[in-house]
């Protein structure tokens, strides 16, 4: 069974609220390709690894949290080297491509962020989002405490981590913020938001001693390993509703 493109595009836009964001990508249809769809890859960030997974699997429709952003093209738009490269294999293939970014971070049901405090085990989530920033996370809650290193092991089994950590505060893990991919500087949100340990994609030299210094649990968990729960959702999403097959192409990136 093949659906229209609109209509997988149009559900996805109002489901996910993509109007009240204000992003660095189109949220949407990045690449206009086929006007039916009966296979959709989805991944974490679009590359030429993923285009090649979508050819060989006949899709009509790739769907990334990391798309097309602005930035790669600069001020003025020149298409050369990987981006050429990427183009041409969708154009000649008829591949649909849509990002969706920030609403995928944001969601309060299916969103990277609450779905990692979900995996955590954690509950009475808050929402400690400052969109005009473009930062969105959540705080979780855990019933009873558990022991710091315990935590971190359960992160990492989760989600099939590294993790990088600073252990500055409390020896027992209660209240947890999460901001998925590159929000380490945004830890100091979750400790207005009274977190006592703080999960992330990324950190950065000149933060180490501050956040050692602000008292608060540090883990980064890799922007890959943080941000692929979204879009695997939002894939469960649309085969349930469209009929349609989608399959989560993992390629793994330890950053």
């Amino acid at each position: 069974m093949k659906v229209e493109r609109k209509k997988i595009i149009k559900f996805c836009e109002e489901y996910l609220k993509v109007k009240d964001f204000h992003d660095k990508c189109v949220n949407g249809l990045q690449i206009e390709g086929s006007d039916k769809v009966g296979k959709i890859i989805t991944g974490v960030s679009f590359s030429q690894k993923l285009i090649e997974k979508a050819i060989e699997k006949k899709a009509e429709m790739i769907i990334v949290h990391h798309g097309l952003f602005s930035e790669a093209f600069g001020k003025n738009i020149c298409i050369d080297g990987y981006n050429k490269n990427r183009l041409k294999m969708i154009l000649e293939n008829n591949i649909n491509v849509a990002g969706f970014h920030l609403p995928l971070d944001a969601h309060p049901e299916i969103g990277n962020n609450i779905s990692l405090l979900k995996l955590f085990v954690l509950k009475k989530f808050k929402n400690i989002s400052t969109p005009e920033y473009g930062v969105i996370g959540f705080v979780g809650e855990y019933e009873k405490a558990i022991e710091f290193g315990k935590f971190v092991e359960l992160v990492n089994k989760k989600i099939g981590a590294k993790s990088y950590v600073i252990s500055a505060g409390r020896k027992e893990v209660k209240r947890v913020g999460v901001i998925s991919g590159a929000a380490s500087p945004e830890f100091i949100d979750a400790v207005k938001a009274g977190a006592d340990t703080y999960v992330t994609g990324d950190i950065r030299e000149n933060l180490v001693r501050v956040i050692e210094e602000t008292g608060i649990n540090f883990v980064n968990s890799g922007h890959y390993n943080t941000e692929k729960l979204g879009v695997q959702n939002l894939g469960k999403l649309i085969a349930k509703k469209f009929k349609v097959e989608v399959e989560f192409v993992d390629i793994p990136c330890d950053i």
